[in-house]
Order: structure tokens, then C-alpha cells, then sequence
């Protein structure tokens, strides 16, 4: 399964985007809302406010910060993104490091972080769960909604060494996907909290933290639920140009959903979250 939505947006100065059209305007102006602000990175910040996620019983940020100020050594930082969140848990020890497999992450992660001491390397194709790097070349490992292949995190993370991930349940954004009449991007049973310790475990790692939590993400107009899906490409593939063949071909579901939200109603889908802390044994 994809990336998931993250939790904590980045929030940079975008204040010469269009105006945010009304909960009520036309369906023509949210479309056009939607397909004229720009999807950077992986920041959230034109869409605050609109889709809400609910918080989670864990503080994943302040967690990854504490492995980060440990001194235990290198950091890396698997699926960055833009390098959003991972910017912010610095100084790195030297010899830090992310990876990503968006292609229009990679220069938007590089401005942010390379000034910061962290390479960021990419990962494709069907060798993006194998990692760059040499055995035992990391302190920690993070990973916040990256899919990981949990020997490759184990061989890259020295004895003793922790890996802190936390996971978006498969089950995320399945609701959205059957509102639109659109085949699910992925199976809604793939991912969860049993089948990721069990699979930790079998490569070897001891599992020290597991939780999970059944959230809510909450939609409140529909051009933020338009460029919601242009963030999260894989999910309606179709939809993420908002082309106007593809609006055409979505438009009866989306016009429903846009009567339901002009309505002052909301569209809520789940949006299921687990973590796992484990470490490499000595």
C-alpha cells in the first residue's frame, strides 16, 4: 500500500494561491480550486482546516526527535516525502540519510534537507523497498507510512539499533474509493498491526511497541477533497491530473458528494493508524 496521508503538515508561505471557493460555490469552482494550487512535496497546508484527521493516541514526531537527539548515530529516513517532517527533527549525526520514490519528492526533499546534512537517495520501480546502503550503516531507522521490507531495514541497522515505524492500515481511504465508484488502489486486508509484527519478528527484529488506532479523516468541501486526491495520486490514478475527461468520467459521484458537502455535511472515511518500535538484536 501506498503512502498515507501525514499527520503534520508542513506549512510554508503559499498565500498567492486562489481563494478557497465558498462550501457552496459550483461544482465548476471547485474543480477549478483543486486542479490550480499546486501539490508540493507532500505538504498539506491548502487543504488545513478542510480534511481533518483525528489525532492519534501517540506522538510519532516526538518519538522519532528523542531517537534522533540520542547520539546513538546516523538517522535514516525512509519515504520522506518532501522532507516536511524530517526536517524539523534535527541537528543529524553525521552520515544521516532519507530515501523516496516519488520522483517530484526528490528536489523538493534535496532543497530542504541536503543543507541540513541528509542525502537523500532515491528508490524505484520494484527495487524501491531495497535500500542504498551498506550492512549496519544506521543507528535508527524512521518510517512514516513508507512500505518496508523488514530484512532490508534489519541489514541496514546496526546491532542494538531501533527502527520506529508507524503504518496506515490498509483499510485507509477505502470509503472515498467506493464513494466514487472507483476499485480500491489496494487490498483493504494487506496492512495491519498483527501482520507487521509478525513479519518484524520473523526477520528477526525484537518488538518492543505496538499499538493501533482506529481514526477518522473528515472532508469538508469538495476541492479539498479534489486536491486531496491529487496528493495521494494512487489512489484514484485517474483523477490525479483532475483532467477534464476524468472529471467527466467521475463527475455523477463527485457532484453527489459536492451536494452532500455543500449541504454543511461532512464525508468521512476512515483512516486507521498502528506503530511498532523494534530493534535489532546484538
Amino acid at each position: 500500500m501506498p503512502d498515507a496521508v501525514p499527520d503534520t503538515p508542513a506549512t510554508p508561505d503559499r498565500a498567492s494561491e486562489a481563494p478557497v471557493p465558498a462550501r457552496d460555490a459550483s461544482f465548476e469552482e471547485h474543480v477549478a480550486w483543486a486542479r490550480a494550487v499546486p501539490v508540493v512535496g507532500f505538504d498539506l497546508s491548502p487543504v488545513a482546516g478542510r480534511v481533518v484527521e483525528d489525532p492519534l493516541p501517540w506522538d510519532y514526531v516526538a518519538l522519532a526527535r528523542e531517537l534522533v537527539a540520542s547520539g546513538r548515530g546516523p538517522v535514516l529516513d525512509l519515504g520522506t516525502g518532501g522532507g516536511e517532517l524530517l526536517s524539523t527533527l534535527g541537528p543529524f549525526p553525521a552520515g544521516s540519510a532519507a530515501t523516496e520514490g516519488w520522483a517530484p519528492n526528490l528536489p523538493v526533499a534535496r532543497r530542504r534537507l541536503e543543507p541540513l546534512g541528509v542525502e537523500v537517495r532515491p528508490v524505484e520501480g520494484d527495487d524501491e523497498q531495497l535500500l542504498p546502503f551498506f550492512d549496519g550503516q544506521f543507528a535508527v531507522v524512521l518510517d512514516r507510512h513508507e512500505e518496508f521490507d523488514p530484512d532490508e531495514v534489519l541489514r541496514v541497522l546496526e546491532p542494538g539499533g531501533v527502527f520506529l515505524t508507524q503504518q496506515a492500515d490498509s483499510r485507509d481511504g477505502v470509503r472515498l474509493s467506493t464513494a466514487l465508484g472507483a476499485e480500491p488502489a489496494w487490498d483493504p486486508d494487506s496492512v495491519t498491526l498483527d501482520a507487521a509484527v509478525e513479519v518484524l519478528r520473523e526477520a528477526g527484529f525484537v518488538v518492543d511497541a505496538a499499538r493501533e488506532h482506529e481514526g477518522l479523516r473528515r472532508f469538508r468541501d469538495l476541492s479539498a477533497l479534489l486536491w486531496y486526491l491529487r496528493l495521494m495520486a494512487w489512489q484514484v490514478p485517474e483523477l490525479a491530473s483532475l483532467s477534464p475527461e476524468a472529471v467527466a468520467r467521475y463527475e455523477a459521484p463527485l457532484r453527489a458528494l459536492h451536494l452532500h458537502l455543500a449541504a454543511g455535511h461532512e464525508f468521512v472515511d476512515e483512516a486507521p493508524r498502528f506503530l511498532v518500535v523494534a530493534r535489532k538484536p546484538f
